[in-house]
């Protein structure tokens, strides 16, 4: 079965590019050899990201990230069996905070602040469906 899993967390610390690029290539790593695929936002200190796969992968990928110093107020935001894969493409993708996609955090949060932990199931799913199409990816 396929599951869908989207979560949030914050930064426990100041990432900087060289955090970012590792965290990115050890999840494209870890996640290629688990099967497991999925985006990467991180915006003003927050993760948000969305995993897909085999139920137990990706249950064992988020109880790895709950005991990952690097976050905290980890939080399951959304949660459903999928029929198929979007994210085909890659094992992981991050969406930066580059001015390209400054607008589209903006146009899915309720305030001026990208705060995922406040958007409803619905406005993340529209959200993902989005930057499947629209985003400057970072590599």
């Amino acid at each position: 079965m396929l599951i869908q899993l989207t979560y949030a967390s914050r930064a426990s610390r100041i990432l900087g590019p060289a955090d970012i690029k590792d965290i990115l290539s050890a999840s494209q790593r870890n996640n290629a050899a688990a099967g497991v695929t999925g985006a990467l936002c991180l915006n003003n200190g927050i993760f948000l990201q969305q995993l897909e796969g085999d139920r137990a992968a990706v249950n064992t990928l988020y109880h790895r990230l709950l005991k990952d110093s690097r976050h905290r107020d980890t939080a399951v935001l959304d949660f459903c069996e999928i029929p198929h894969r979007r994210f085909t493409g890659w094992s992981m993708g991050l969406l930066g905070s580059v001015e390209a996609n400054r607008q589209l955090f903006l146009k899915y949060s309720s305030s001026a602040a990208f705060d995922p932990y406040s958007m409803s199931t619905a406005t993340l799913r529209s959200f993902f469906d989005e930057i499947l199409e629209n985003v400057r990816w970072l590599e």
